[in-house]
């Protein structure tokens, strides 16, 4: 479960935050997950309870931010969303489609005391 990892970044990244700008406690902790980026969300946030225990975000609670995927069509040279990485274009029905959004996971921003 490579969620497990993923919250451990999280949590190297919100100690280094804590100790740097000198906040105590997070309230909330807000992520963007691209539609693409492999994450599944209950894992997440199981894993989220886990690892955060006896950090500055143990007890936060975790919101999940859904970021659509996204690819450049070659066929009619538009931006545009994709249900999933194998769907046509949306917009001329064209096939060479180039993902260019959707595979990122990041913090949004957390509500910190």
């Amino acid at each position: 479960m490579h969620e497990m990892s993923l919250c451990e970044g999280i949590r190297r990244i919100v100690e280094d935050q804590a100790s740097l700008k000198g906040f105590a406690r997070v309230r909330r902790l807000r992520l963007e997950i691209g539609q693409f980026a492999g994450v599944e969300k209950a894992a997440l946030n199981f894993a989220f309870e886990v690892v955060m225990r006896g950090s500055a975000a143990e007890d936060a609670v975790l919101e999940m931010i859904d970021i659509p995927g996204k690819a450049m069509c070659y066929d009619c040279m538009k931006e545009v969303e994709i249900p999933d990485r194998l769907a046509p274009c949306p917009d001329c029905g064209g096939g060479k489609l180039m993902p260019t959004g959707g595979e990122e996971m990041r913090i949004r921003d957390m509500e910190v005391v």
